[in-house]
């Protein structure tokens, strides 16, 4: 009777952990756009559909699982707003229920559990809501991170098979964090299998099927798509890598980014920290101590998480460590010191921290620098098409007239609908190539600072070259930009054509064409 009671509660936690983590993402994802971190995937998926492909159609330095997996969602939903967001929600689905599981098979209750599995829910893809690389890929991460810890407590070798794919999807979502949690996993793999001798061969043979089943999936997309090794490997790990690497250079240490910022994930930590070092006084033979190796690997793979978070230079998206943190926290402390106030502490941290960021960055929506704007004044965005139904209309160009910003993008739209030559779109609203059924893919798949390499940069003429070989392919008379005009010019500024040959009109504020029909040089 008590294990159907049982078997019950945890039933409903887990249908109610499914349907609250879809549907508060869907919620938030509503409430106002960031354009150029919201529409991120949306045209990139259009291009994949209509047989554009990265590194071989466009530019790309982040990953293209999600603009696969995108695609994917828009063949079988269709191309709108409700498929975009529901990617996302799906994949906080995923990790909310998997921390359920694995909270339970740490050894946190039912019930405490289900609350810190509700607070992942809240604040892991909510504040941004539309896919968005940097958000994949840690969530694999930790989806790989949870595979191997139950690898070796539970010795089933389902996970040890999971954990190579989980950090190739998070790999090919982001470059970082996966190579450094890649690294850390080795060399946890190596010292489990020779020296403590608590991992098979068995274990190790399914770790490997999992390497080579994640190794056939990319190769064959590469293949099967004529996408070319060298321009994976400039786009993707080249360029990135210089960039990464001068990041590296500059970072710097300070209290307020090191530690303010993320203070109530080290609050959460300080009760596992206490807990796994008596654990490891109480019992050095480390071979006879899983839960000591497990909570190791956490402790370091946060360390991990909040260097990458640095290297950013984003705002903070990893605040659903709080609640991971506390799980693993509450487990080790019942489990070896059962201290009452060491609970309560863990659950002041969780809950008020929370609360905090619930509001911070999914009410108010910080993350899309829509803190300070009035949500009432949002506007229906199937004003501007009927795709993007659902959305509630205000971005943080025009927050006190999201109205005036939506006629702009009306005019816009019906002027790019009467032209009926070959053209380009480039704009941070990236949903105008799905909405006009333009196959043309813009060379870069966006444009800012960091995804164009700079005239100083020994990548700058492979790209250059790129962007004018993919103009002439497509026989590109008009490029549209669509933005503020400073963006615009910054961007033409470093991919000047040297013949001057280019007719620049202002259409309106954000509309600018330029007519290619002089230039011999690429035509």
């Amino acid at each position: 009777m008590k294990n159907n009671i049982l078997f019950s509660k945890k039933s409903f936690f887990f249908i109610f952990l499914f349907f609250f983590s879809l549907l508060i993402n869907q919620y938030y994802a509503n409430r106002g756009i960031f354009p150029i971190d919201s529409f991120l995937v949306f045209d990139a998926a259009y291009n994949v559909i209509s047989g554009n492909h990265p590194f071989r159609d466009y530019w790309l330095i982040t990953g293209p699982f999600l603009d696969y997996i995108q695609a994917f969602f828009f063949l079988i939903f269709g191309v709108n707003w409700f498929s975009y967001v529901l990617h996302a929600s799906l994949l906080n689905m995923a990790l909310t229920l998997f921390s359920f599981y694995f909270f339970l098979k740490i050894g946190v209750n039912n019930f405490y559990a289900f609350i810190y599995s509700l607070g992942v829910s809240i604040l892991a893809y909510p504040p941004i809501g539309t896919p968005f690389i940097d958000s994949h890929s840690i969530i694999f991460c930790i989806m790989s991170l949870y595979s191997l810890s139950l690898g070796i407590l539970l010795k089933k070798n389902l996970f040890w098979f999971l954990t190579p794919i989980f950090l190739v999807f998070s790999f090919f979502s982001k470059q970082i964090p996966s190579p450094y949690i890649t690294l850390l996993f080795f060399i946890v793999t190596v010292i489990c299998f020779f020296f403590i001798k608590n991992i098979t061969k068995k274990n190790l043979l399914y770790l490997l099927s999992g390497i080579i089943f994640s190794f056939i999936l990319i190769l064959s997309i590469f293949l099967i798509n004529q996408i070319p090794a060298k321009n994976f490997l400039i786009q993707y790990i080249f360029y990135p890598f210089s960039l990464g690497e001068e990041r590296i250079n500059k970072f710097n240490f300070d209290f307020k980014n090191l530690v303010a910022q993320f203070k109530f994930i080290y609050f959460a930590l300080i009760p596992l920290v206490i807990a796994t070092f008596f654990l490891f006084r109480k019992n050095k033979n480390i071979n006879e101590n899983n839960e000591f190796i497990v909570s190791l690997i956490f402790l370091i793979s946060v360390v991990i998480f909040i260097y990458t978070q640095l290297l950013t230079k984003n705002q903070v998206f990893i605040f659903f460590l709080i609640p991971i943190a506390a799980a693993y926290s509450q487990a080790y402390v019942v489990k070896y010191f059962n201290k009452k106030y060491l609970i309560y502490f863990i659950l002041i941290i969780f809950i008020f921290s929370t609360t905090k960021y619930h509001i911070r960055f999914n009410h108010h929506k910080k993350f899309m620098e829509l803190a300070n704007v009035n949500f009432n004044l949002a506007e229906d965005a199937s004003k501007l098409d009927k795709r993007l139904s659902g959305l509630k209309w205000i971005t943080p160009h025009y927050p006190e007239n999201p109205k005036y910003e939506i006629n702009l993008l009306i005019d816009i739209k019906n002027f790019l609908l009467a032209i009926n030559e070959e053209k380009i779109i480039i704009t941070d609203y990236q949903f105008f190539s799905s909405i006009l059924d333009n196959k043309f893919a813009s060379p870069n798949k966006w444009y800012d600072g960091l995804s164009i390499p700079s005239k100083q940069s020994k990548y700058y003429k492979f790209h250059k070259d790129f962007f004018l070989k993919k103009i002439k392919t497509d026989k590109i008379k008009y490029m549209y930009f669509i933005g503020k005009k400073k963006h615009t010019m910054n961007f033409f500024h470093e991919m000047t054509f040297e013949n001057g040959c280019i007719v620049v009109k202002n259409i309106n504020e954000l509309l600018t064409e330029f007519n290619l029909n002089q230039c011999d040089e690429i035509l």
